[in-house]
């Protein structure tokens, strides 16, 4: 559903952004077209009115019911997937609490934070089942070996969540940066 919410979403804001452009550029010719077009829209359904009012009714009940139909199912699926702000802990003595995603990335940043030559930790947690997701945005120091500091940043943050907190690690996305080299001035 995520796909095609943004499939849609992008279609509709190039739709909007191309009308208004045109809006724009031709401001008095785009007011009389779309008069023109709403004066002729108004005349082709008096004249249907007129001719098969029954018809007219189950038009308007068709066209009413249609979009209740498709726009609320839209609706309903976009919210009913929204993502929870928590997750379920686990317990030994078969407790049940939730915990917020908020409050896992602080006590993940804290920590990383703490682990040698990191300079920044930005971590991203989602809740996802009875699982977290996590995406973790690491600037380390420029000289560090890149796939020590990984393995460490992954047995750290699986520690924290598996051991620490109680709860499932997901998917663990780390993306490690280096910052840059100081410059060496030579006076």
């Amino acid at each position: 559903m995520n796909g095609f919410n943004r499939f849609v979403a992008i279609v509709l804001w190039f739709v909007l952004l191309a009308g208004l452009l045109v809006a724009a550029i031709a401001p008095l010719q785009s007011v009389a077209w779309l008069q023109a077009t709403l004066t002729a829209l108004s005349a082709w359904m008096t004249v249907n009115q007129a001719d098969n009012p029954a018809y007219f009714i189950v038009g308007q009940a068709a066209v009413g019911i249609g979009a209740i139909l498709i726009l609320g199912a839209l609706l309903f699926f976009e919210v009913s997937t929204m993502r929870r702000r928590g997750v379920r802990i686990r317990t030994l003595e078969g407790g049940a609490a939730e915990l917020d995603t908020i409050s896992v990335e602080r006590r993940l940043q804290w920590h990383l934070d703490q682990v040698a030559d990191v300079i920044t930790v930005v971590p991203a947690v989602r809740a996802r089942g009875g699982s977290v997701d996590i995406k973790l945005e690491i600037e380390a120091a420029p000289d560090i070996d890149i796939p020590l500091k990984t393995d460490e940043v992954v047995e750290v943050t699986r520690d924290i969540i598996e051991q620490d907190m109680g709860l499932r690690l997901g998917k663990l996305d780390v993306q490690l940066r280096c910052a840059p080299f100081e410059p060496e001035w030579n006076a």
